[in-house]
């Protein structure tokens, strides 16, 4: 099947962005960078870099930060956020410091409680209390864009879908301009959850975050710990591909672009996609589903989304 077959209409009309965490080791710092740099053929809208649960990664968050923007000319490089574990005049350090690397997009996030996920949140001391309070201190730094984080199946610790989506109203209400939803695999999911969000007036694009899934046994721990789910129907596809690499890897390729091509004819035009810094199963996805190529506008094709990143950055 080509990405002509799978998703032929309107090919330019969808755009991408990718998200990056910081690399502990100089190996992978290598392999983070070789990705960042296969994957800029795509012409992301924007890439993410995140900061690690508790601000755990901070120093290097800002170094990779850094480097994405003056180093490797990813000029579009959103930083994440969170507000756990430090008071405010620490995270205003850390903004500002973002804000002198030229970073003019922004991830919000509170961040995981500091005793691990599962445990009770708790603000810290002389910090900012929530994630809204974050967009806020954000909003007053001036033009910036602030995504945030949306939950189709609900944020683990929220009792309910209704309390998600109030939480979600409140840090539009500071400012939020995108929110990039937790990664799913059932579309049904998403459609119901963004029917409801449109209902309470939340009107900023609800971007769905797509995991490609290059070990079955590690998504299904990952979706345990942030209360999403892997239908059963997927975990049947997968599973029994075990021992046979090659097959796996084409079955996770048409799994991930099928739910894509599916979100696209329900109307969705904007994908977050999760890249575990590797390029191979992101590539495969991309270059199935049809996502235009910067090497195909260089043959003079009309590529309405370098365009769009162009623009962007």
């Amino acid at each position: 099947m080509t990405a002509q077959t799978l998703y032929p209409a309107e090919r330019g009309n969808l755009r991408l962005s990718f998200e990056y965490f910081p690399p502990k080791t100089d190996e992978m710092e290598a392999q983070l960078f070789q990705t960042a740099e296969d994957l800029s053929v795509f012409c992301p809208a924007f890439v993410t870099v995140t900061y690690g649960a508790g601000g755990s990664t901070k120093a290097r968050s800002l170094t990779t930060v850094r480097r994405m923007i003056e180093e490797k000319g990813f000029a579009n490089t959103a930083a994440h956020l969170t507000c756990v574990g430090a008071p405010k005049a620490e995270v205003d350090t850390v903004i500002d410091e973002f804000l002198a690397f030229g970073v003019r997009h922004f991830v919000a996030l509170r961040g995981d409680p500091q005793g691990g996920i599962g445990s009770t949140y708790q603000p810290f001391p002389g910090g900012y209390e929530s994630s809204s309070d974050l967009v806020r201190a954000l909003r007053d730094r001036g033009d910036v864009e602030i995504s945030v984080s949306s939950y189709p199946e609900k944020h683990p610790e929220s009792p309910d879908v209704a309390a998600d989506i109030d939480m979600l109203k409140r840090k539009v209400d500071a400012g939020a301009t995108r929110a990039l939803t937790q990664f799913f695999f059932d579309n049904d999911d998403f459609e119901r959850y963004l029917e409801r969000v449109r209902r309470t007036g939340i009107e900023i694009p609800i971007v769905p975050g797509i995991l490609p899934i290059n070990n079955l046994g590690q998504v299904q721990k990952f979706a345990g710990l942030c209360g999403a789910s892997v239908p059963e129907v997927i975990v049947t596809r997968l599973s029994h591909l075990e021992g046979q690499p090659a097959e796996r890897f084409k079955e996770a390729t048409h799994i991930a672009a099928e739910q894509i091509v599916d979100l696209a004819r329900r109307g969705v035009r904007d994908f977050h996609l999760y890249t575990m810094n590797r390029s191979p199963l992101i590539t495969a996805v991309c270059d199935l589903v049809g996502f235009e190529r910067a090497d195909e506008a260089s043959r003079g094709e009309d590529i309405s989304l370098k365009a769009f990143a162009g623009a962007a950055a």
